[in-house]
């Protein structure tokens, strides 16, 4: 009998321990949700386009996930058609900010989906133009961020291909029919095109699988190098870009130096880990208490022109020493 009561007494001892964790994890107060809106890339993978490297910011400023905040990642994958029913799932979640990187479709669905929820955007284009925000310094509303000024970079760029292959008369573009900015893109390169002299074939891909084949148009046009427009699928594809390019030896200028580290030819654009810095750092203010509508949005000061030699090399390009001194980074 003894026994009997000291094995019930040991037990109602463990039910009890077991009891205390789970009434103290009652008491815990809950942790704010931070959602991640992406246009591309693959959360399976884990290939989200400056998604992690947001995150990466809000550690260093003090925002650890897990201690400070959880999260909710949703990416449409490049199939900007599914944006505004991503947004609306972390609207209806309640999250405490939403975080946006991939481009004009996905700060729009963003902007539909909430009136009252902070979002802190990153994108290339230009947030007052594009209807987002009020103006630079004072956004009002519920959106604020860092615009980094991609989009309109598109005749630099193009000089700069011209700059390092003075020889080329035509310069093959490759544009995402879906992205929002897409016609206004296209606009743009070829008024660029044309104060430079220089013919463009336009060429799309609005989608992984058909990046192949626009390769092979491009490849069949025969133009003298590309110039593959800043684009959020394009972003999630940089392995794949740059080895098309080198299966058919296209000189190509891109959007970001993440290309010509991989073995891309040249880039020439803000600096995005900046940027994606700046951004984790404004999720970290607005956990803190503070207003998108009183802070300003951030545009880049610096950008950066890295040129790969190994590439150039490979391509039979000489890059002469004038270029390489203004580049920001030379790869050997």
């Amino acid at each position: 009998m003894s026994l009997r009561r000291r094995d019930f007494i040991t037990l109602l001892g463990g039910g009890a321990a077991a009891a205390w964790p789970m009434t103290a994890r009652a008491q815990q107060p809950r942790l704010p949700v931070v959602g991640f809106l992406a246009g591309g890339g693959d959360l399976a993978t884990g290939v989200v386009p400056g998604i992690t490297s947001i995150r990466s910011a809000m550690t260093e400023a003090g925002y650890s996930e897990g201690r400070d905040y959880t999260s909710e990642l949703r990416s449409a994958r490049g199939r900007f058609d599914q944006l505004p029913a991503l947004a609306a799932e972390l609207a209806r979640r309640r999250v405490a900010v939403i975080v946006v990187s991939g481009g004009l479709a996905s700060v729009r669905a963003a902007k539909a989906a909430t009136t009252t929820i902070p979002i802190v955007f990153i994108y290339g284009g230009d947030p007052v133009v594009d209807g987002l925000v009020a103006s630079l310094n004072r956004p009002g509303g519920n959106l604020t961020g860092v615009s980094l000024l991609l989009n309109p970079l598109g005749a630099k760029r193009l000089q700069l291909l011209q700059q390092l292959i003075p020889s080329i008369t035509t310069v093959g573009v490759l544009v995402n029919p879906n992205n929002a900015r897409a016609e206004v893109d296209k606009k743009d390169i070829v008024a660029a095109a044309r104060s430079l002299g220089l013919q463009i074939e336009i060429v799309e891909a609005g989608a992984e699988a058909d990046l192949e084949s626009a390769f092979a148009t491009l490849a069949h046009l025969r133009v003298g190098a590309l110039f593959v427009s800043a684009d959020t699928m394009f972003a999630s594809r940089v392995d794949q870009l740059v080895a098309l390019a080198a299966r058919y030896a296209l000189p190509t200028i891109y959007q970001s130096s993440e290309f010509a580290a991989a073995g891309g030819l040249m880039s020439y654009g803000a600096s995005s880990s900046d940027g994606r810095r700046q951004a984790g750092v404004y999720v970290g203010r607005i956990l803190k208490g503070e207003k998108p509508a009183d802070l300003p949005v951030l545009q880049p000061t610096k950008f950066e022109l890295v040129i790969n030699l190994k590439t150039a090399k490979v391509l039979g390009l000489a890059v002469s020493r004038d270029m390489q001194l203004i580049a920001d980074e030379v790869i050997e």
